[in-house]
């Protein structure tokens, strides 16, 4: 038999893509030089998730639940993401939202060995060199962060690298990219929280942050440097603050396959999410009129994706824009406002200005309301019950991450519109018993579109990423909430059918790379069968062949 001699005895169990831990066979330890290294009793992987769920109950909270996953990871990926798979609904939570919100918080307190890569301003002129460090050659998703804007808490510097870690864990649970293919990078410039540059525990450049054209060289270089030393490699960016990810997402769309998920993969979602919704309300996407509350990446991207579902449809693009109104930190966005920043200008409609949130809740009575502002508690009683005065089945999104940003409860959603409210959320909430019923509120995860469409991409070898893209994986999402779904006030699918619906919007946006002329090799004959075909399994695999 053979087997490879770079991984045997000690190297091997320390090798997380390769280490099984007690699951080795006999017949592997004896091959492996093994033998004595483990206890004797050689167990299952489903026994040894008995024994992972059993510690993980025992955790006091769910940030030493996040420490215990993450080391596990460090450990052994196959066990890891078999766990995660295997209790999706009750984990996800514990390894992205909320939970690795309060992790990139302390994550210089918590840091055990490092994941991924970190790229500095120190870089400069360096950074495929660095590329080249990285152990695995085929990677085929980056997923990219400066820190700034870490979910709704700020500025956390390189202690946002929580964040690629998180969002590459979900590609792998919810659409089976192979963690080998996966590369989280932080490029730390410095940050602005001074607080962090005063904690002796910080991990990252202890300097305000770098701006301006240094900064944008470093991200030019850097996307350069991913092309070069990835050719194959998708990148996603993550949690970049206002000033740059508009203005970065423009500038590089349509030079490397890249795309930002606040900008567009929450467009998607939410798009889903509202035609969803409409099949409680009844009417069209052209029959809405839409309300946020918050101007920044996530709002901006869903009304453009909105208008293209719109202009998809025929509606000039003027006018499909109008079906979007958002009201800022200094209220209402409208043409008579001064020195508004250059993405909110085409959604600023002529119309009479207001900086309270109720008064423009009455003044355009939307059928829905979308909260993406990071302010907690905005949406009040008085301006959800506007809503339950205006609509029999008033929309409420109060997407904010983690919970303790969310414009509102799913509670105070249905008990302020007498159970009418037709509720989604970014963070997850328990059910809600309400005047003898149960509802079970939707949440508006991003993980419902990106693993999916990095799938598609990476099966067609689509060579850039398009809204055309964003727009079919939410029709896809939209088509597999069931009536069951809609019966109990959830406009999104369960999660413990997330890889299935992943594959499905895989496949959607695959015909959009054929179709759109944008695929770097030939349409396989089954381009289902390639999509399952590239989805990672966690079962532990032979590790000596005859």
């Amino acid at each position: 038999m053979t087997t490879d001699l770079l991984h045997r005895g000690v190297k091997l169990l320390h090798d997380p893509m390769r280490n099984k831990g007690t699951a080795f066979t006999i017949e592997e330890r004896e091959a492996l030089g093994l033998r004595g290294l483990l206890p004797p009793r050689v167990l299952t992987q489903e026994e040894q998730v008995l024994r992972v769920m059993e510690i993980l109950e025992r955790k006091p909270n769910d940030l030493e639940r996040y420490v215990e996953l993450i080391g596990l990871q460090d450990r052994n990926e196959s066990l890891f993401y078999r766990v995660v798979v295997d209790h999706i609904e009750q984990l996800m939570p514990i390894i992205y939202t909320p939970t690795v919100g309060q992790a990139c918080q302390e994550f210089g307190h918590i840091f055990r060995r490092p994941r991924g890569m970190f790229i500095t301003c120190e870089d400069k002129g360096r950074i495929a060199e660095l590329l080249r460090h990285w152990p695995h050659e085929d990677v085929r998703i980056i997923v990219v962060t400066d820190g700034e804007r870490i979910l709704g808490l700020g500025d956390l510097g390189a202690d946002g690298m929580g964040i690629p870690i998180g969002k590459l864990s979900l590609y792998t649970v919810c659409a089976g990219i192979h963690p080998a293919w996966c590369l989280p990078v932080t490029i730390d410039v410095g940050t602005n929280n001074t607080a962090l540059r005063d904690d002796p525990l910080y991990i990252g450049l202890r300097q305000e942050r770098v701006r301006g054209a240094e900064y944008d060289a470093l991200i030019t270089e850097f996307l350069d440097a991913a092309a070069e030393v990835f050719p194959d490699a998708i990148v996603q960016l993550e949690d970049f603050g206002n000033t740059n990810a508009f203005r970065l997402l423009a500038g590089h769309r349509n030079n490397y396959c890249l795309f930002d998920d606040d900008i567009q993969g929450t467009a998607a979602v939410v798009l889903a999410g509202l035609w969803s919704a409409l099949r409680i309300t009844g009417g069209t996407l052209a029959d809405q009129r839409l309300l946020f509350l918050g101007a920044g990446e996530a709002g901006i991207g869903i009304g453009e994706l909105v208008a293209s579902a719109l202009v998809a449809e025929g509606m000039p693009p003027d006018e499909a824009r109008r079906r979007s109104w958002f009201f800022d930190s200094k209220g209402l966005v409208v043409k008579s406002r001064d020195r508004l920043a250059e993405h909110k200008i085409p959604f600023a409609h002529d119309h009479a200005g207001t900086s309270d949130f109720v008064e423009a809740v009455n003044m355009l009575r939307p059928t829905a309301i979308i909260g993406v502002s990071g302010v907690p508690r905005t949406f009040t009683q008085p301006v959800v019950e506007a809503m339950g005065q205006h609509n029999e089945r008033p929309i409420v999104m109060a997407l904010s991450n983690p919970t303790s940003k969310s414009e509102c409860t799913a509670r105070q959603a249905y008990q302020w519109t007498s159970g009418r409210a037709v509720f989604a959320s970014g963070s997850p909430f328990d059910p809600v018993d309400h005047q003898g019923r149960t509802f079970i509120p939707g949440q508006g995860n991003n993980a419902y579109i990106f693993p999916g469409v990095g799938l598609g991409a990476i099966v067609s070898r689509a060579s850039r990423i398009t809204d055309e893209m964003f727009v079919a994986a939410a029709r896809t999402l939209a088509d597999e909430v069931s009536e069951d779904d809609l019966r109990l006030g959830r406009v999104y699918p369960s999660l413990e059918r997330i890889r299935d619906v992943s594959a499905r919007i895989a496949l959607s946006v695959a015909e959009v790379t054929y179709r759109s002329g944008l695929e770097r090799e030939p349409r396989p004959d089954d381009l289902p069968g390639a999509i399952r075909a590239a989805m990672f399994d966690p079962a532990y695999r032979p590790a000596i062949t005859p």
